[in-house]
């Protein structure tokens, strides 16, 4: 999840709207360069995209199903169409996602009343409920093996990530529950800064790491559970990727030479990531990864913590916040804005560390052809425009994460066998 507090946004299906976008370019209104036309799916990159295992590194439906829909599956009922949210079965199976990682996110404000691991795992309840109520489209997995299994079976393999710390309330033994509760990832940080952990989006305060951040990192590794430098700060990935002894990833985050947002990283980063062998998992939203909303997003976070200094009630804070959203639009870009960042990391840290970790139910605004979980195959017909194999693309889609999870529960083994 990128940032708290937003409307979520209503959207056509992301195949009806390619349509309209062909209809509106045969008729001329169309006048974009030919290499940034709306893309058009092709029967071959359906095909291809068919076979293809998809692995969606982010998608926080379980906060938006908490904030729309009371947590209550019997109030959004997703085996039906719901146009309030990005995600919903119809579509996913549209989108043929074959495993998705759902966010566990919880607001890093919950720390100011230490509630974080409450929320949390009300919000890992919440994962396992859906699952469970709709047998025939979900199971959880827990290992790369499981999802080879589960996919090849008809269903989404399902594993879950925590968002951000702060859910673990520096307790080591709240990590180690999370990950038998089904966890298999945590992003070190959200918005804020931790005392163990940097934040990009926050002041520093131990530049990097600490040595209990250097601790939670090398116990993630000895559980099997991967980590995610979405959130930190560069000096933090850094220190992750110093210390940790098993590939890492960026479950939603994109390219920051691309973009200039501190949520993106960095190439000196992507180089790095290179050698640790992990995967920038690159993230959908548009003030991520369109130059101009990048750009604007910056200063968005800064008004934000100046607001909240200002108005301290929340109600005030609210008000003069959608005060000035109101009057700074962000420029949504489109499905080029996002393969320009795929391409990016291509060329810097190779095709073997990039995947797709959209944020889909997480974010206010998306490029125009992603608008919502129906829209991969449309990624697939991009890349294969811009002259990628199909095994590339295989790679992109899901493999390189599937990779780096045998590898880190190779990892976990290993130290397991070392460690009393």
């Amino acid at each position: 999840m990128s940032f708290n507090n937003r409307p979520l946004q209503k959207t056509l299906p992301g195949l009806l709207l390619a349509l309209s976008f062909f209809c509106s370019a045969q008729t001329g209104q169309a006048d974009e360069p030919p290499d940034r036309k709306p893309v058009i799916l092709s029967d071959r990159a359906r095909q291809l995209h068919q076979k293809c295992l998809v692995i969606d590194g982010h998608n926080d439906l379980p906060w938006a199903m908490r904030e729309k829909a009371a947590s209550s599956f019997k109030q959004a009922d997703i085996a039906e169409p719901q146009p309030q949210f990005h995600t919903d079965i119809p579509r996913l199976k549209q989108g043929n996602v074959g495993a998705q990682f759902w966010s566990a996110y919880v607001p890093s404000e919950t720390q100011k009343e230490r509630r974080s691991a409450h929320y949390t795992l009300e919000q890992i309840d919440l994962i396992h409920r859906m699952i469970k109520r709709y047998p025939d489209t979900f199971e959880m997995a827990a290992t790369a093996d499981d999802i080879d299994r589960i996919h090849k079976s008809g269903k989404i393999a399902s594993m879950i990530g925590v968002e951000g710390g702060h859910s673990i309330e520096n307790s080591l033994s709240l990590l180690r529950i999370f990950y038998g509760l089904g966890v298999r990832y945590m992003t070190l940080t959200h918005s804020d800064s931790l005392d163990w952990a940097d934040s990009a989006t926050d002041t520093a305060i131990s530049d990097g790491l600490s040595p209990f951040g250097e601790e939670v990192v090398l116990t993630m590794n000895q559980l099997g559970m991967l980590v995610d430098i979405s959130h930190v700060s560069p000096a933090t990935m850094e220190d992750v990727l110093r210390v940790s002894k098993a590939p890492i990833i960026a479950s939603h985050s994109s390219a920051r030479a691309i973009a200039d947002h501190a949520r993106n990283v960095p190439d000196e980063i992507l180089v790095k990531v290179k050698q640790n062998g992990g995967v920038i998992m690159v993230n959908y939203f548009s003030g991520f990864v369109v130059p101009e909303s990048a750009k604007q997003m910056t200063e968005m976070f800064h008004i934000r913590r100046e607001l909240k200094q200002k108005y301290p009630n929340e109600t005030d804070y609210n008000r003069e916040y959608n005060r000035w959203k109101s009057s700074h639009k962000m420029k949504p870009g489109t499905i080029h804005d996002v393969v320009d960042h795929i391409d990016h990391i291509v060329k810097v840290a190779g095709v073997d560390h990039v995947g797709i970790g959209s944020d889909f139910d997480g974010v206010s605004t998306l490029p125009a052809q992603l608008e919502d979980v129906s829209t991969y195959p449309l990624i697939t017909q991009a890349l294969l425009d811009r002259g990628y194999t199909d095994q590339q693309i295989k790679q992109i889609m899901g493999l390189n994460l599937m990779r780096v999870l045998r590898q880190a529960e190779q990892v976990a083994k290993q130290l397991q066998q070392t460690t009393d």
